[in-house]
């Protein structure tokens, strides 16, 4: 079969994966160009209307909202991948210790757990900003800690029936090390599942970060952010609010897209799935 074939026979894995790209695309192209200098203020050029030179117009300091929702996007993507990569390290480790030692450790381990799972990621960032200032590394460690639990729970669950396999019994006959049947046997079959969770923890980290920067508990200015374009546009609401609208229809195709995105990935590594909601 064609791949333009494959790809229209799964649509939600397509439109997520364009979106998810167009947002990636966003933050690489800002590593090396803008249209203008994103943090430069100037006053004489302060809520110009889109076009002209200002594709999506001026903010109210003079600062090009096109360059400032580029960068925005690249801070999102490093938040994001830095945040989920620490939980993945986090919990599924955890899982899979869980779920190879069923017994006391693993009750143990899924209490820890539960009681990460206690802690939002906001409430998480408040304790942190409390203690070592607000700033990245905060919302990132946050977010982090806040995830971990759902990537032990699914490694968990995923380990579990990777264990019950015969081919599990014949690689301990063989005498191999529990070290290296996590790594040679549960570990590659439970990659699908951790993948697809990935995605979704990937969108709930753009959430929460535009959240903590709003709320002025993550990036610090004058880094753009999403969530800090929401919050300095807050106040020309009814004045301007396409400068409301920007950010926010960032924010909603990045989340929509790597929902659909993970939707996608689940029907294709499990087709028995596809078309269940």
């Amino acid at each position: 079969m064609k791949p333009t074939a494959r790809l229209l026979r799964r649509p939600t894995l397509t439109a997520g994966g364009l979106l998810v790209a167009l947002v990636l695309l966003m933050a690489l192209v800002s590593l090396v160009w803008t249209p203008y200098d994103p943090t430069r203020v100037d006053a004489a050029q302060r809520l110009l209307a889109p076009g002209g030179g200002h594709l999506l117009g001026t903010d109210q300091f003079g600062r090009d909202v096109a360059s400032r929702l580029m960068t925005g996007a690249r801070t999102t993507v490093f938040v994001g991948v830095v945040a989920v990569g620490f939980a993945v390290a986090l919990g599924v480790p955890m899982g899979i210790a869980a779920g190879m030692s069923r017994g006391a450790l693993s009750g143990l381990l899924m209490r820890v757990s539960d009681f990460l799972l206690a802690f939002p990621a906001l409430l998480l960032a408040i304790m942190l900003a409390a203690v070592y200032g607000t700033n990245t590394l905060t919302a990132m460690i946050a977010i982090g800690i806040a995830s971990a639990p759902g990537f032990a729970r699914v490694g968990r669950a995923a380990t579990l029936r990777v264990m019950a396999a015969e081919y599990i019994d014949a690689a301990r006959l063989a005498g191999r090390t529990r070290a290296a049947i996590a790594l040679r046997h549960v570990l590659p079959n439970i990659r699908d599942v951790v993948i697809v969770q990935v995605s979704v923890a990937f969108a709930t980290a753009v959430l929460a970060e535009a959240a903590l920067s709003y709320l002025g508990l993550g990036t610090p200015p004058p880094t753009p952010s999403w969530g800090r374009m929401l919050l300095d546009s807050q106040e020309l609401l009814f004045s301007r609010p396409e400068l409301c609208l920007w950010p926010g229809l960032a924010i909603a195709a990045a989340v929509l897209g790597l929902n659909l995105f993970g939707d996608g990935l689940r029907d294709r590594f499990d087709p028995t799935l596809e078309g269940v909601r």
